[in-house]
């Protein structure tokens, strides 16, 4: 759990790491969700807690909130606002819990809840998610010095 020595990651910091795991995102993708709001909080509310049936607020890492693309029309009055929250205490208690990389657990539920903007599959996220880490490797091998 490095990173953060001695103290849990606050809210701006998983906000930060969202800004970078949505870099991670590829640009096909991105170019259209960059108007999506991402929100970091605590835990959900509680009529998030009712309607997603949770039977612990550490049950849900993150939510789409909005209409995905797939049901978005020019002639809707109002346009919605598209939201993405991201969980904290969820989080961080999964990345206790396995020791994976806290930026990995970031993307991942980023690339899942963009995917529900985009009315994605299951299969179709998990190949973003894929990509999003070859692209992450490729520029880590690209910082590494020259022999």
């Amino acid at each position: 759990m490095s990173g953060f020595p001695g103290t849990a990651p606050s809210l701006a910091d998983i906000e930060g790491l969202g800004r970078i795991g949505f870099q991670a995102i590829p640009w096909e993708l991105r170019q259209h969700a960059r108007d999506v709001v991402i929100r970091v909080e605590d835990f959900p509310d509680e009529d998030t807690e009712e309607e997603m049936e949770l039977e612990s607020p550490f049950d849900l890492l993150g939510l789409y909130r909005g209409v995905s693309m797939l049901h978005k029309s020019v002639s809707d009055p109002v346009p919605h606002m598209d939201m993405i929250f991201l969980y904290r205490r969820p989080i961080l208690d999964l990345w206790c819990e396995t020791g994976d990389d806290l930026l990995h657990i970031v993307r991942h539920v980023l690339i899942h809840e963009i995917g529900h903007h985009f009315g994605l599959s299951d299969d179709d996220m998990e190949r973003l998610e894929e990509e999003a880490e070859t692209a992450e490797s490729t520029a880590r091998m690209a910082d590494l010095p020259r022999a």
